[in-house]
């Protein structure tokens, strides 16, 4: 009889970090950050476009009727000219908005200290943070945050639900019991979950990445490095609902298991594409089994297409979000954010996914149980292949 694994149990987790700061992190390929916009002289000497914009906003300044801030009248002319652009990665972020982001890739969040699958189930808490302090527990059905019901809302519009700020009161469901509970967010690190199934005599390993921060490369080292020293067969790499990051953290981790002078991806300009190789004498070559979802996307794309295409992975799960684009970004003097499309990016076999995705080698949904939490047939299927 085949030994069924749901997600009451620690080793299948498919996980999305819960925190408030979830839904702005849907923001493609960070390749530069922290840099300042200048305009030279010779810009304003000659850039008939720009004298005109100039003049209009000198006008006003001297001549509207009212006093003006100057500041949030620039802001809102800069987020005009992106929104011009008619593209959706192509945007002016707020402070906060730009805090948040920065503060999610610098490897730490403020959340909880949950995650969730599907909308509202808990499927991990972790050690000491917010949620396992107050008695939170893996299997709990969030119910309702700070008064509104979580019913039908997605795994991002439940995360935005937690205030960052101020106390959360949280009602869950479990087996069949309702209970409320009162916590505040707090800084957390990134958690970065690894572990090894044992599957017909193979030790099969399991790393899940939540998304490319600063921190990565290190942490995912570490935690192969802490995995191959116990002994393992095969590695599952899980990046199911990971909406990517930093480019460099999926160039690195690629070039843990490629063979030298292997490609990772291209990018394709508006008047040249590079071609980005494996550069490292480090390289891997027992089988690997990532998996996928509509959750999947951008660096997490990269890495999953590099990984199949120069390593030979296997894909399983189904089919990713598709974001082909790289976005540089730049600070702005009063901590704002401009962020636009520089680029597309190709797969090593010279494919662009965006707004097509990633096709899974073996097409596997979640299976929803009766009481409404979910099978994680995903893994299963990646221990069936990798235990062979």
């Amino acid at each position: 009889m085949k030994k069924e694994y749901n997600f009451s149990i620690k080793s299948t987790i498919c996980i999305v970090i819960v925190t408030s700061i979830v839904t702005s992190i849907v923001t493609g390929l960070i390749l530069y950050n922290n840099s300042k916009i200048l305009i030279g002289s010779s810009n304003l000497q000659t850039d008939t476009a720009l004298q005109e914009f100039l003049q209009v906003y000198y006008d006003l300044e001297d001549d509207y009727y009212t006093n003006i801030d100057k500041t949030e009248m620039i802001d809102q002319a800069i987020a005009a000219m992106l929104d011009y652009l008619g593209e959706d990665y192509s945007t002016y972020m707020n402070q906060d908005e730009t805090a948040d982001l920065e503060n999610h890739l610098s490897g730490q969040y403020v959340g909880i200290g949950i995650s969730i699958t599907n909308g509202n189930q808990i499927i991990k808490v972790y050690q000491d943070t917010p949620a396992d302090r107050a008695g939170l527990q893996e299997n709990d059905i969030i119910t309702n945050i700070n008064g509104t019901s979580t019913e039908g809302l997605s795994q991002s519009a439940v995360s935005a639900l937690i205030s960052k700020t101020s106390e959360n009161t949280i009602m869950i469901n479990r087996s069949g019991a309702t209970y409320t509970y009162k916590l505040t967010a707090e800084t957390i690190n990134s958690p970065l979950l690894s572990e090894i199934y044992e599957e017909n005599s193979k030790r099969i390993g399991y790393i899940y990445i939540d998304s490319f921060t600063n921190t990565v490369e290190t942490e995912f080292a570490k935690a192969l490095k802490e995995i191959e020293e116990k002994g393992i067969d095969s590695l599952i790499i899980d990046v199911r609902g990971n909406t990517g990051g930093y480019l460099k953290g999926a160039t690195a981790i690629s070039s843990q298991f490629l063979e030298k002078g292997k490609t990772i991806y291209s990018l394709e300009g508006k008047d040249s594409t590079d071609v980005y190789v494996d550069e490292t004498d480090e390289n891997r070559n027992y089988p690997v089994v990532v998996l996928i979802n509509d959750g999947t996307a951008s660096a997490s794309e990269v890495l999953a297409s590099a990984l199949k295409e120069s390593y030979g992975a296997t894909l399983v799960g189904t089919l990713s979000y598709g974001k082909g684009k790289v976005q540089l970004t730049k600070n702005l003097e009063d901590g704002s954010m401009v962020k636009y499309t520089t680029a597309r990016w190709l797969t090593p076999n010279g494919e662009c996914i965006d707004e097509l995705g990633l096709e899974p080698d073996y097409l596997v949904d979640l299976e929803q149980q009766e009481d409404g939490t979910y099978i994680d047939t995903q893994l299963q299927k990646a221990k069936e292949l990798l235990s062979q």
